[in-house]
């Protein structure tokens, strides 16, 4: 009975990698198309004790290719703790479509909730462009994300998300690197199927009109997981998210720098994960048990599960090659051979360090 179980898993595993394959490969939906005119565009980023990376993102900024009259860039200093507020004031100064708040002064600081929805809620109230884009103050984005992700709507969808990578040259953020590919690979083909799925809050549009129909962060400051949940109200409204992966829609964010600062945001988002439709538990589920399945059949007929585990990286390979072509990036072989081995011995500690009594800690803040 045991081998059979076991078995069951890895078959399961290899056809979904099979069907993933496939998808990717032949029925991939390219959303780009080309507007008659550029929209207006809002560009909000709440960033919290960013110092160190901020000015990367906002020299980024500066080199986006799009009618400077049609874009406005808000920028919340989420009660940052450091000089975070001067640059933000620094780079508005002398901007007419710059502008930078205090969370504290917005009325929609910190109050035990998530304090970046909250940020993000005040900016949203002050946008008035016909489609909000949203990224991370440790972010830098393409010179052609406005163009790239205004041109990925049609009349039925309300978010798009793009891709975006993960750098760093430690082993640790090479290994979140190939898990961030895989796990938003995932996300491409559920959206590509019209399936219930997650936002990205690195990397996302949303029209105005939508955002607003959707009720807005407002009301997911209960949740610490606001880009789940900011798509699921628009999923909730009737229109679509889009997944876009390309060049142009690419952008770029750092690893987590160690194994407490990678478990705390895991933590994090475990709670978001935990109130997901059944489709994706039950993925994430044969995903996790897939490594001790397929040692269980090694240890009992090495030869099988040696075959079994050479026709997984196979398979698996194949759709991460896919996937980066899409996107003109290149993946590093040598850490996907034990791909495997760290995405088990993450989610088992993910797993241990969610029900562990301890509170999650992000951008020096405390949640129960």
């Amino acid at each position: 009975m045991m081998i059979l179980a076991t078995s069951a898993i890895v078959i399961l595993v290899l056809l979904l990698l099979v069907i993933e394959w496939f998808r990717i490969r032949f029925f991939w939906k390219n959303h780009q198309n080309t507007p008659i005119s550029w929209p207006t565009v809002s560009v909000l980023i709440a960033a919290r004790n960013e110092v160190k990376f901020l000015p990367r993102l906002l020299a980024s900024l500066e080199q986006l290719e799009y009618p400077n009259e049609k874009i406005e860039f808000l920028i919340i200093d989420d009660a940052s703790e450091d000089q975070t507020g001067e640059i933000i004031s620094a780079w508005c100064e002398g901007h007419i479509n710059r502008k930078g708040f205090n969370s504290l002064k917005q009325g929609v600081a910190f109050q035990g909730k998530n304090g970046k929805a909250a940020a993000l809620a005040g900016l949203c109230k002050e946008a008035t462009g016909e489609f909000l884009f949203f990224t991370d103050a440790d972010c830098v984005v393409n010179s052609q994300w406005l163009k790239a992700g205004v041109s990925s709507f049609n009349a039925k969808t309300g978010i798009v998300i793009g891709i975006t990578k993960v750098e760093s040259n430690s082993l640790l953020g090479k290994f979140q690197e190939l898990e961030w590919w895989n796990t938003l690979g995932q996300v491409k083909i559920a959206a590509d199927l019209g399936l219930q799925t997650t936002g990205l809050g690195n990397n996302m549009i949303i029209r105005k009109t939508t955002y607003d129909l959707s009720g807005g962060f407002e009301q997911t400051t209960k949740s610490l997981t606001e880009d789940l949940e900011i798509s699921r109200l628009i999923h909730q409204t009737g229109f679509q998210l889009a997944h876009q992966i390309s060049p142009q829609l690419l952008a770029f964010t750092k690893a987590e720098k160690d194994l407490q600062t990678l478990l705390n945001q895991r933590k994090r988002w475990f709670s978001g994960v935990l109130t997901l439709p059944l489709f994706w538990l039950i993925l994430l589920n044969l995903q996790f048990l897939y490594l001790p399945a397929i040692l269980f059949i090694a240890f009992h007929f090495p030869l099988l599960g040696i075959l079994l585990f050479t026709l997984k990286l196979s398979l698996h390979g194949s759709v991460i090659q896919v996937l980066l072509s899409r996107a003109a990036q290149k993946p590093n072989w040598i850490f996907f051979l034990f791909f495997d081995f760290y995405t088990f011995l993450i989610n088992a500690l993910t797993i241990l360090y969610y029900f562990y009594p301890a509170k999650i800690s992000w951008k020096s803040r405390s949640y129960p």
